[in-house]
């Protein structure tokens, strides 16, 4: 008896695989139910299956292996002794406290990590799991897979351009199953038919186009930055990080035609002054674009509300759009849209650094916050962490040209920005102010960006 024939009898004399009538998690019936927690309790056949994926991706690179909880843990962990090597396990979710991790065990960014699942239906958890490695510098090009339902997520992953390594599908086990006599012919019919009905083919994500969106928001400045980007059929907002009054001036007089937003740092500028502000409101009311200051408010309720109103940038006076963070809680939120009703604000629930601390947790615990507050916030400023339709989506850390930088930034190509992270507006900064001709640089982000939102 092979390794294989040998594996399936022990996977049907452990009733791994059951048939008969069984709701399934979506509700659907199936004939056939697929449960791998059991192998935990079967050393022998937990040593076999780990050999057999193993050896099915021994041509592959990697250099560490990573067990997608619950079932593939035990499986992984063995895989990993076998191989001599090292593991590391996903999370389903960040505990809340202590470190937050949600990838535990020792890595490097830029290692090869081989995802390692028992079952396989439609791919959707998988394809939510590698986002998150790969946000830790880790690299994901194969997963391997015990059983494939042949419900489409083979397919789906292969699709998105990883390496899928099955080592049986369900079709294997059924026509293994009958040949012994362990299931009659009607079995394996039923379980042909369901097959051929209940194919998974996920639909692909349709983005809302700024036009269905401008119908969603509420925020007058949100319907304005849309109205303008339609108008100027550009979703580009420059990050003008420049330090000195004639910098920003000239930057912002070349770039203007093209962006729907500039988005400035006024505590960088070294002579910042009201002549500045005025120069600047002249130019976004003759060029049709919107001033944003990047200020970041992260403090106490009174203490922001003191940096949008007071000191030397008066931000309240000038800046239709501010960011902040809500690691605060929603005091200053609330704070913040007091002190100026007319103020949109968006939060930042996730950083474009390598090792940014915006997990999932925090993610879900500032959306939190900000579901509570969509009066006054116009939208998220986000990696990969999806934002509701009636909120804009503004995605910073956009390079054509570049991956990152030696401080710790990590950049996106617009098109994982637009087609993975589904983002409305892009932000960009040193790839069009440190352009030779920054002018020709906006217009080229500007062209390459806005088809993916109309």
């Amino acid at each position: 008896m092979s390794t294989r024939t040998d594996i399936l009898q022990k996977i049907f004399d452990l009733e791994i695989i059951k048939f008969g009538n069984f709701t399934l998690k979506s509700g659907i019936q199936s004939p056939f139910y697929v449960d791998l927690r059991a192998i935990a309790s079967a050393p022998i056949l937990l040593q076999q299956l780990a050999q057999e994926l193993l050896a099915i991706c021994a041509s592959q690179n990697y250099e560490l292996i990573c067990g997608v909880p619950y079932a593939a843990l035990p499986l992984a962990t063995v895989m990993s002794i076998e191989n001599n090597t090292p593991l590391i396990i996903k999370r389903k979710e960040s505990k809340g406290y202590g470190t937050n991790k949600l990838i535990e065990g020792i890595f490097r960014k830029g290692q090869k990590a081989l995802i390692v699942e028992d079952v396989i239906t439609s791919g959707k958890s998988l394809l939510e799991t590698i986002p998150e490695l790969e946000k830790q510098g880790l690299i994901v090009e194969d997963i391997a897979i015990v059983i494939d339902r042949q419900q489409g997520g083979k397919q789906l992953l292969e699709k998105a351009g990883y390496r899928v390594h099955v080592l049986f599908s369900i079709e294997d086990v059924i026509d293994d199953f009958q040949q012994k006599g362990l299931i009659d012919a009607a079995t394996k019919s039923s379980v042909l038919q369901f097959l051929a009905e209940n194919a998974i083919t996920p639909p692909e994500p349709k983005r809302k186009s700024l036009a269905e969106k401008r119908n969603l928001v509420a925020h007058p400045v949100a319907q304005r930055l849309i109205d303008i980007a339609l108008r100027k059929k550009t979703n580009l907002i420059c990050s003008a990080d420049v330090t000195t009054k004639a910098q920003i001036l000239s930057l912002t007089k070349k770039v203007a035609p093209y962006i729907a937003a500039l988005k400035v740092h006024a505590d960088i500028i070294e002579d910042f002054d009201r002549d500045l502000v005025n120069q600047l409101k002249t130019l976004a009311s003759t060029h049709d674009f919107i001033l944003f200051e990047d200020r970041k408010f992260a403090d106490i309720g009174n203490t922001a509300t003191l940096q949008l109103t007071k000191g030397i940038h008066h931000i309240s006076d000038w800046a239709s759009m501010v960011t902040a963070h809500v690691t605060a809680g929603e005091g200053s939120i609330v704070a913040l849209k007091k002190a100026a009703s007319d103020l949109a604000i968006i939060p930042i629930i996730q950083m474009s650094t390598q090792d940014t601390l915006t997990d999932d947790h925090y993610c879900k615990k500032a959306m939190q916050v900000i579901n509570k507050h969509k009066d006054a916030v116009i939208g998220v400023v986000a990696q990969s962490h999806p934002a509701p339709d009636d909120l804009l989506k503004f995605t910073p850390g956009i390079n054509l040209d570049i991956k990152g930088d030696s401080k710790g930034q990590s950049y996106n190509s617009p098109k994982v920005a637009f087609e993975q992270y589904k983002t409305d507006f892009m932000i960009v900064g040193r790839g069009i102010y440190q352009a030779e001709f920054p002018e020709q640089a906006a217009k080229r982000y500007r062209d390459v960006a806005f088809r993916f939102v109309v």
